[in-house]
């Protein structure tokens, strides 16, 4: 007798699930009669009735979760209401993804994640991942005092878009780019939200980015459609950290957690003092700090090293390149220069033999986009051979795959830090060390 096939899966079906699983992204990990599916605002552990968004692809489905049948202890009322599971998945506002889970509970599945991305993609197994975190396996550590405010106003910038027919102002909804109207925004902090335009209609825009830099007054920085500049990419303002100013253009990147540039600073400090410890840093070396922005990390090297450090920052875009001329101004032996990170490396390559040498002593901090440094980064590092590479990634499997390169280069990984500086997201950032084995 044959078996009757198991109907494919449509948008629009409703599932129950139980959910198994974390993966990259924010979603979980179900399966349905054998097809795995990626299912949103669940939890591991949870049984849910699920409405199917996606199944074009016979491996996997998509699906958002409608209501929760089995719920985990580490569910907790939504932070934000205009995401919560009251509202229909389409009008969900994005942006807080793991805003119904309770924050102990975001940090290990961070931690899960990342420690599977660098099993799978990077190569290193259980015995590795507990010796470059000192035995305690990955972890992911708050930032000062997210657990006493619920992970809650901790955001310095905030982007609201503009719908196109009504002129109304918000974020996007989850997993599409539909303007959803909000009455608060729980996770800025709260000079943002004293003039976020959340009742307002602004037509004739395109996006308003709300910025609360450290030391300077709160801004609205407006886009038009068509616009080719980019707002405020000429507007200074000043940002302090551990009680250090820097320079920084309004529409340009800094850190966006009100805490995470100086727990980033310390943590590269840090690095660089356990690699003076260790007779493994020389600061007269050709040493880089690589798509350097406005120069934090090349000012926390020179906190840790001394005066006598000597550092180029690297950065693709002239405004923040300007800008880390003023903030390592006081640094003698630092040089702030405005190139494509591989193109500088390239140039590099051909340098004369003493400047290689000096290369081959150098630590060499890199702060890449989301997407990493990438396989010709790392490639080009590895034929320059610097002796130590302290790496900050805001991507584990970025991340993963990057480790994964540089090992195979001649690089070890020697440490691993990770920090939770976006609560009730599935963001996090890490910090990784290598040095060169040969």
């Amino acid at each position: 007798m044959t078996a009757t096939p198991t109907p494919a899966l449509q948008p629009g079906d409703l599932i129950e699930l139980d959910v198994t699983g974390i993966a990259h992204g924010g979603v979980c990990v179900a399966r349905h009669e054998g097809r795995v599916v990626f299912v949103s605002d669940t939890i591991p552990g949870e049984r849910v009735l699920a409405k199917v968004t996606e199944a074009r692809k016979k491996s996997f489905a998509r699906a958002t979760t409608v209501s929760v049948l089995q719920a985990s202890e580490d569910r907790r009322p939504h932070i934000w209401p205009e995401a919560a599971l009251e509202r229909d998945a389409d009008e969900r506002a994005g942006g807080a993804e793991f805003g119904h889970i309770a924050l102990e509970r975001q940090r290990a599945l961070k931690a899960d994640v990342l420690a599977d991305s660098l099993r799978r993609f990077g190569g290193l197994d259980d015995a590795a991942l507990n010796r470059v975190t000192g035995g305690t396996g990955v972890t992911v550590e708050a930032a000062p005092g997210d657990d006493e405010a619920n992970g809650l106003g901790w955001r310095t910038r905030v982007r609201l878009h503009i719908d196109p027919e009504t002129g109304e102002v918000g974020p996007y909804a989850a997993r599409s780019r539909n303007v959803i109207t909000v009455e608060s925004l729980p996770l800025a902090v709260e000079s943002i939200g004293y003039i976020a335009p959340l009742e307002d209609h602004m037509p004739d825009l395109e996006a308003v980015d709300l910025i609360a830099p450290s030391a300077d007054d709160a801004r609205m920085l407006v886009s038009h459609p068509g616009e080719r500049s980019r707002p405020g990419e000429n507007d200074a303002v000043r940002e302090s950290v551990g009680g250090r100013e820097f320079l920084v253009r309004a529409g340009g990147f800094w850190q966006v957690h009100r805490e995470a540039p100086n727990t980033l600073f310390e943590a590269v400090r840090d690095a660089i003092l356990a690699l003076i410890d260790a007779g493994r840093f020389d600061a007269t070396a050709t040493n880089l700090d690589l798509y350097g922005g406005a120069g934090l990390l090349a000012a926390a090297m020179a906190e840790a090293a001394g005066p006598s450090l000597k550092v180029t920052t690297v950065e693709a875009d002239g405004g923040a390149t300007d800008d880390a001329a003023e903030n390592l101004a006081e640094l003698v032996g630092a040089l702030a220069l405005t190139s494509r990170v591989d193109t500088y490396l390239a140039d590099l390559l051909k340098a004369s033999a003493p400047v290689r040498e000096r290369l081959s002593r150098a630590t060499v901090v890199l702060d890449p986009p989301r997407s990493g440094a990438g396989g010709e980064v790392c490639a080009q590092l590895g034929a320059l051979r610097p002796a130590n590479l302290v790496y900050v990634a805001c991507d584990p499997v970025a991340l993963a795959r990057d480790t994964k390169t540089l090992r195979e280069l001649g690089y070890e990984l020697d440490s691993l830090r990770a920090f939770d500086l976006f609560p009730h997201t599935h963001h996090l950032e890490a910090l990784a060390v290598f040095h060169r084995t040969n």
